[in-house]
């Protein structure tokens, strides 16, 4: 859902206006546009020297509700959740008065683009470390509800996953406040809305199918008959389908059991593809006659098998590292 016309241009703010706080002083001068929702509208803007990220809103109690959620956040600890909370104010714009609230702007790219540019072989990675950063949010009685690659950003340098825009929200047991169809299992007729740990775990599996499917496609028919042979269509995504079609059908209890069972089939799967690039022993069996005369060839063959390993040895640092 998407905020109405007569909000937007209210809290509209060019490039270079300066936003200056009622309370506290403080001016933040616009960048740019981040962002809007049915809540707000978010901006990249400069205080002092410093980047921020500055939302702007007619609904206090909605901005009220986001800081107490962006508080509950910072008191998870180990956690990279969200972004940090720096202040809050209000902006009188034309006589009229808006709410808004100042966190920290977090350096990166989008989700998908991040993939587009790394390539599909870190959604994995991603996927891993988004559930751990879940669990963390659960365990605070917390559901995160609009779950989806629009509300992720994978920061720079570090490669870690935050979550943004935590408009959506909500507390376990709660009907859940904001939605995106293609990520919410009630569209897809397998399950509540209802806010419980199940519910972002749908959502992170539906992350991992976008992750190949980045175009998304729309409900056709019987909604698990459709996504199973979505997942059965890639052959990235069939080397975890036992642990996705249980998330989709809401059989984990929590971001911890999906996590362990997807590292589990991660491992499996790197393994295997170890055993596939290894030498075979009679390759080093060949006569010397016959070896000189394919010297060329077998130095090409050996030279593709060494960048291979490198590569995989490479992407197993990188993926324990990250964890």
């Amino acid at each position: 859902m998407m905020m109405n016309n007569s909000l937007r241009n209210q809290c509209k703010a060019r490039p270079g206006t300066v936003i200056k706080g009622k309370w506290y002083k403080n001016e933040y001068k616009v960048i740019k546009e981040l962002g809007f929702g049915a809540n707000g509208i978010v901006y990249l803007a400069e205080c002092q020297g410093r980047e921020v990220a500055l939302k702007v809103s007619d609904n206090s109690m909605s901005i009220s509700s986001e800081m107490n959620i962006l508080k509950s956040f910072t008191k998870v600890q180990g956690s990279a959740l969200g972004p940090s909370l720096l202040s809050v104010d209000d902006w009188v714009n034309q006589g009229v008065t808006l709410p808004f609230y100042v966190m920290e702007y977090i350096k990166g790219e989008s989700y998908l683009d991040f993939l587009k540019y790394k390539g599909t072989s870190w959604a994995i990675v991603l996927i891993l470390q988004l559930l751990k950063n879940l669990s963390l949010l659960h365990q605070s009685g917390w559901v995160f509800g609009d779950l989806k690659p629009e509300n992720l950003i994978i920061s720079s340098p570090s490669c870690q996953v935050r979550c943004v825009d935590v408009g959506g929200t909500t507390l376990v047991g709660r009907s859940i406040k904001e939605f995106t169809e293609f990520f919410d299992r009630g569209y897809w007729g397998l399950g509540s809305r209802k806010a419980e740990p199940s519910y972002d775990l749908f959502a992170v599996a539906m992350i991992f199918l976008n992750s190949y499917y980045p175009n998304r496609f729309t409900k056709k028919s019987e909604g698990y008959s459709q996504l199973s042979q979505a997942i059965k269509g890639k052959k990235e995504l069939k080397m975890y389908e036992p642990v996705l079609e249980k998330a989709l059908l809401g059989k984990y209890s929590t971001a911890d059991e999906m996590r362990k069972e997807l590292m589990a089939a991660a491992n499996l799967n790197m393994d295997s593809s170890r055993q596939k690039q290894a030498p075979s022993r009679t390759s080093y069996q060949t006569p010397t006659r016959k070896r000189k005369k394919g010297k060329t060839k077998g130095g090409l063959l050996e030279s593709m098998l060494l960048v291979v390993l490198i590569s995989i040895v490479y992407m197993v640092y990188i993926y324990t590292k990250l964890l």
